[in-house]
């Protein structure tokens, strides 16, 4: 058996059920030396839970896991995962905010002692940033929280990959270009492939099916908590992988979606912002019922800028003018988004709260009745909304906050990249509610890292250094006039 045919791990009949849910119900699933294994589904479809069993940070109720042919059943847990060369990337990252970059490597690497680890730990971090990230502007000393999403990603990343004294056979990539702009995402796919040639295997989860399909050896579909297919990347289209995955939208609606046709006659101006960095840059400048763009590289403006309006509205602020209340869709859910305490109900109705109260009092019928509304409207996959926020997968949490702004009296929404972790069904159903929103005279300002997602704005921004640099009409948006006017000096 050559090494390209060696397997590493391999589970059977891995069943995980919390409560009434069936998050997985008897999976089977195989990883081989040197494969670049793709793994799609719609949200709650068991992937993630998939993998933090095969991560070692959740037991399965039933099945068995074997590492390079030995079964490990009843005794596997993060340390033997490790001890196996087997590590993860979660979708909600795992860095120590209140640590150095530094740290947080020398905690994945405890051989690292004596006088000088720290040092040590800090050159082999910004090794591995350098070779994945050339130009990633992080250095070892810089404090997690200090960072933005992207750059904590990157390292969350780069640590994944660095090794000390313990092999490195399997990283699982959970969702791990959603907080990357298109230069880093494509220098971590690049990245993802060459490890593979050197025969360390990756699982690749992802809502970009491009990236699965131009990149993945083998993808695996799995809905409802089971394998539905099993083949070949290559042996997948676009429209073949949406119909495994069991998507009710036709790949041909996905592109009308696309060339969706602005609302116009819109003349009220209800945003009026420039950047701090550079007075003289492009104005910011959006009609009521408009749906406006911001791209560019990552941590270039785009999130400051929507902080800047969100504060400018909530403190009554005459500059940047922002004309009608706002609500405020994070990006980085766990930091800025959920109340971890709460129910989903809740999560969702704590933007309506004035609404909701009687007698001095929230009404929990009116939260309830709320809930139950935009679980239906948004599909939050959940058997009870009165359960925790985080008995959610990813995706349905973003849902959920998703729900919360489009529930509010907002009159202009401020989406921070909403989408991470979303499925492509969720996605076409919540653009759908966007322009719908925006045709009854909604105004939403959306920052997104996918390049798809610009095409459903009326016109898009361009930031780089803080400063906008480019103003680009649908007709005129196209990946290379964002990546150019994103480095170069002239828009």
């Amino acid at each position: 058996m050559n090494a390209s045919d060696k397997t590493i791990v391999s589970l059977t009949h891995v069943a995980k059920h919390f409560g009434a849910v069936r998050a997985l119900d008897g999976v089977d699933l195989t990883v081989t030396a040197g494969e670049c294994l793709g793994l799609v589904g719609h949200n709650g479809a068991g992937k993630s839970t998939l993998m933090n069993v095969l991560a070692g940070t959740l037991s399965a109720d039933k099945g068995t896991i074997s590492v390079h042919g030995h079964d490990l059943s009843g005794r596997y847990s993060v340390s033997t995962a490790g001890e196996n060369g087997i590590r993860c990337v979660f979708q909600e990252l795992s860095l120590c905010p209140n640590l150095s970059v530094a740290e947080n490597a020398r905690i994945f690497h405890p051989s690292l002692t004596g006088f000088g680890w720290k040092r040590r730990a800090g050159d082999m971090i910004h090794a591995k940033l350098d070779e994945i990230f050339p130009g990633h502007g992080i250095t070892p000393d810089d404090v997690v929280a200090d960072l933005s999403i992207g750059k904590r990603q990157m390292v969350e990343i780069a640590r994944a990959f660095t090794t000390t004294n313990a092999p490195l056979h399997l990283v699982i990539l959970d969702e791990p270009t959603s907080s990357l702009d298109a230069v880093t995402s494509g220098q971590l796919l690049d990245f993802v492939r060459k490890v593979v040639g050197s025969g360390i295997s990756c699982i690749l989860i992802s809502h970009v099916l491009g990236e699965v399909l131009n990149y993945a050896d083998r993808i695996v579909v799995m809905k409802d908590g089971l394998v539905v297919a099993s083949k070949p990347g290559s042996d997948f289209t676009r429209d073949t992988l949406v119909a495994a995955m069991g998507n009710v939208v036709e790949v041909e609606e996905i592109k009308d979606h696309q060339a969706f046709e602005a609302k116009r006659g819109q003349t009220e101006i209800v945003i009026e912002a420039r950047s701090d960095t550079a007075l003289d840059s492009v104005p910011l400048v959006a009609h009521r019922g408009e749906i406006i763009g911001l791209a560019g590289l990552a941590s270039h403006g785009q999130t400051t800028m929507l902080l800047k309006i969100y504060d400018a509205a909530m403190r009554n602020k005459r500059t940047p003018k922002v004309d009608g209340p706002v609500a405020l869709v994070a990006g980085d859910r766990q930091t800025d988004g959920v109340f971890h305490l709460w129910s989903i109900s809740r999560n969702v109705g704590v933007r309506s709260l004035r609404r909701m109260v009687k007698r001095g009092l929230i009404d929990p019928l009116a939260e309830a009745a709320l809930g139950r509304e935009w679980q239906e409207r948004i599909k939050i996959k959940t058997p009870d909304m009165d359960d925790n926020i985080l008995s959610l997968s990813g995706g349905n949490q973003q849902k959920a906050l998703f729900a919360r702004a489009l529930a509010s009296d907002a009159d202009i929404i401020l989406m921070d990249d909403p989408m991470r972790g979303v499925d492509i069904g969720t996605k076409l159903e919540v653009y759908d509610l966007i322009r719908d929103e925006a045709a009854q005279g909604r105004t939403f300002l959306w920052y997104t890292t996918e390049m798809d997602e610009l095409y459903n704005c009326d016109h898009t921004y361009v930031f780089r250094d803080g400063a906008i640099v480019a103003d680009l009409t649908r007709d005129a948006l196209s990946e290379e006039k964002i990546l150019q006017s994103s480095f170069q000096e002239s828009a």
